[in-house]
């Protein structure tokens, strides 16, 4: 069995401290294995293709984008490739860290891509562990603009109108001219001694960007000035270590209505108002995947891979399944009544979205899945660690 470890950004602390994240003197929980499905669902590969030698073990949220009839599909090393929505068939792909070696990757050891792909205003945009943001034309990915951010970029970037944000590893959210990469401003959150590897993604609603922060913040940033309007903790950092007082919110808000719902690590799954960020529920969930939500549900994949459902209303638990425990799930996606999750395996599960069972399987890449599915009209689209590219449909 594969096991991969949340990986740790400390201030201070010794690699030797770090190191104990995989240490055989570590008491780890038993990955469950999968039981003998009897199915109501069958999934099937429409078509599956590669690029690169995708991510390998690091860690990362690369993720394909599907915008002008292509999807998009970029691997760690920075090789960027565009296929026909429909067939898989390559339209054209570009070599990201020769693109831009002679400009910021030259003494950064390559691209070490992480962040992406966003699609839009006729651009890919992406990013990486150097910092360096790019922006390349959708229809031949020839470069348009570069820019550098204030740290590592490990989610994707987020357009809203004129203006790309970045949620950089610093703690800073950097604007950029969508035209021109040209920046505007940054807004700056000060960071914890120990977070977790990894950055939530803004979302852009009502003219501002809302996005999570390391010390178990949402905070809304004003598109045309980088000032925050309101910042709101969902979750108050306690224990008596650095480790028990992580508090990260590694996702992005997520907006249903009015209302906004985000949750974060050893800490909180609440409902807020958007316009003021007042509390308007909290329960005791502790995840850095990204929710999804149906109706009246909200879905939440929890740091030990077991799955819940939530009434968004007032946060009441509908319903929950224990049998992918550990499993390293990714974030979960809803294409009509499922609720679907991967797995380290590779292995793309079909849950019942009215009780929470599985209902079906696929397995698409065995070296295993890591980001949230896609989906797009129906169809699934999932991205392996080895670099598999695979769209996914239901009879």
């Amino acid at each position: 069995m594969k096991s991969w470890c949340k990986n740790l950004l400390a201030a201070g602390l010794s690699l030797a401290v770090l190191s104990a994240c995989s240490s055989n003197d570590v008491e780890e929980e038993p990955v469950s294995e999968l039981k003998e499905l009897n199915a109501s669902v069958f999934p099937q590969i429409n078509w599956s293709t590669s690029v690169g030698d995708g991510v390998g073990d690091y860690y990362s949220r690369l993720r394909p984008a599907v915008e002008y009839g292509k999807i998009y599909v970029a691997d760690r090393d920075g090789l960027v490739v565009a296929f026909e929505e429909e067939t898989g068939n390559k339209v054209w792909e570009a070599d990201f860290s020769n693109l831009f070696k002679d400009r910021l990757l030259g003494k950064n050891k390559g691209a070490r891509i992480a962040a992406g792909i966003t699609v839009a205003r006729g651009k890919v945009f992406i990013g990486g562990e150097s910092g360096l943001l790019g922006a390349l034309d959708a229809e031949t990915g020839a470069v348009v603009w570069s820019a550098q951010a204030s740290g590592e970029l490990l989610s994707a970037p987020t357009v809203g109108d004129n203006t790309v944000v970045v949620n950089a590893s610093s703690g800073s959210l950097d604007a950029f001219d969508v035209d021109t990469g040209e920046k505007r401003w940054s807004y700056e959150n000060a960071l914890p001694n120990l977070t977790l590897r990894g950055t939530g993604s803004a979302a852009f609603l009502a003219g501002g960007f809302f996005v999570g922060t390391a010390d178990g913040k949402v905070a809304v940033v004003i598109k045309e000035n980088g000032q925050a309007a309101w910042e709101q903790a969902i979750y108050t950092p306690k224990g008596g270590n650095e480790f028990s007082r992580m508090a990260d919110v590694d996702m992005t808000p997520q907006a249903v209505g009015d209302n906004l719902y985000a949750v974060s690590y050893n800490g909180n799954l609440v409902s807020m108002e958007m316009r003021s960020g007042r509390i308007l529920w909290t329960r005791k969930y502790s995840s850095f995947n990204e929710l999804a939500t149906s109706g009246v549900q909200l879905y939440l994949v929890a740091d030990n891979s077991r799955v819940y459902a939530v009434d968004r209303r007032n946060g009441l638990e509908l319903w929950s399944n224990s049998e992918l425990a550990n499993r390293e799930l990714t974030s979960p996606a809803v294409v009509g009544n499922y609720l679907v999750v991967g797995d380290f395996e590779g292995y793309l599960h079909f849950i019942d979205r009215n009780d929470g069972t599985i209902a079906g399987r696929i397995e698409i890449d065995s070296d295993g899945l890591y980001s949230q599915p896609l989906v797009i009209d129906d169809k699934i689209y999932v991205q392996g660690r080895s670099g598999k590219v695979a769209r996914i449909v239901l009879p």
